[in-house]
């Protein structure tokens, strides 16, 4: 094998391995960026719940809401559709 064609095998395998390096370390973010997604809209029905919960059973009327449609109300805050 001439000189060439070693180093041409070597760029091949280390280009190889720097793809893969890359699309693995890609995973890892998207996996990351996925948690702080779900955990950013856990906190925002969190919050949404325990404001409407503090609430009167008057005040959520005036609202035009019952306390058993809390839950409801917060999943749509936090996630966009009813569960």
């Amino acid at each position: 094998m001439s000189m060439r064609q070693e180093n041409m095998a070597y760029y091949n395998n280390v280009a190889q391995r720097s793809d893969l390096v890359e699309r693995l370390l890609g995973s890892v973010a998207h996996a990351f960026e996925a948690a702080a997604e779900r955990r950013a809209k856990q906190r925002i029905y969190r919050s949404t719940f325990n404001e409407l919960n503090v609430l009167s059973n008057r005040e959520l009327a005036d609202l035009g809401l019952h306390r058993s449609e809390l839950k409801r109300v917060a999943w749509e805050s936090a996630y966009g559709t009813a569960a």
